[in-house]
């Protein structure tokens, strides 16, 4: 009987410790995710994190100039970030990928986009729980040609591809482009929101993410 009562009790401490480990969330992404810097608050993951709180652990995983493209001049696949994200095994993974691959360098492997995208969701996932969620974002406008970034690109051929991977690979959508899309005050340079961007989109992700 009372070996009984200590696998009992065991058994409970296990159960408890296992409902109350945090949600690991973890943001993959270019310089917007990057932010002023990974471990920076003002990054718009960690300010996720901070409108989450305790019950989530939030990573930030962004690396600066980044593509989504295996053939891209800066593919996130060849950054440590890429491994670390994996060994994170999250429960739940968001990707903001797609802006550096408007650059004409690397849009000419465009027909590479959906497959490479596919595969990343799917390396990924291989490390993730079951249930785990991926959400896929449609990236914050861009007002302008800066950095070689184009959003007719952006806006014409890349949205309607990542709508195609968001089907196809059954991840959820987050839109970041329409709550700053009649706020170019937001994006000074065209491209990278500032801190009240940044802001904007934390909540919206956070929201989503509590759904």
């Amino acid at each position: 009987m009372k070996k009984l009562s200590l696998l009992l009790a065991a058994f409970l401490v296990t159960v408890f410790s296992f409902a109350q480990s945090p949600i690991k969330v973890a943001f993959v992404g270019n310089s917007i995710t990057q932010g002023p810097g990974r471990d920076n608050p003002d990054s718009y993951p960690l300010q996720v994190g901070a409108l989450l709180g305790d019950a989530y652990d939030v990573k930030n995983f962004g690396v600066s100039g980044r593509t989504l493209l295996k053939k891209g001049d800066f593919p996130y696949w060849n950054e440590p970030q890429f491994q670390q994200v994996k060994d994170f095994q999250p429960d739940v993974i968001v990707i903001k990928l797609g802006t550096n691959d408007s650059k004409p360098q690397n849009w000419a492997h465009k027909a590479d986009f959906v497959k490479d995208y596919l595969d990343l969701i799917a390396e990924f996932r291989a490390n993730m729980p079951k249930d785990g969620k991926v959400y896929v974002i449609i990236p914050v406008p861009v007002t302008r040609v800066n950095f070689g970034i184009n959003p007719e690109v952006m806006n014409n051929e890349q949205r309607l591809m990542l709508m195609e991977i968001i089907q196809k690979s059954g991840a959820e959508m987050i839109d970041l482009y329409t709550p700053l899309m009649d706020k170019p005050e937001l994006l000074p340079d065209g491209v990278h929101p500032n801190t009240e961007g940044l802001s904007i989109m934390a909540r919206v992700v956070a929201r989503r993410i509590r759904l």
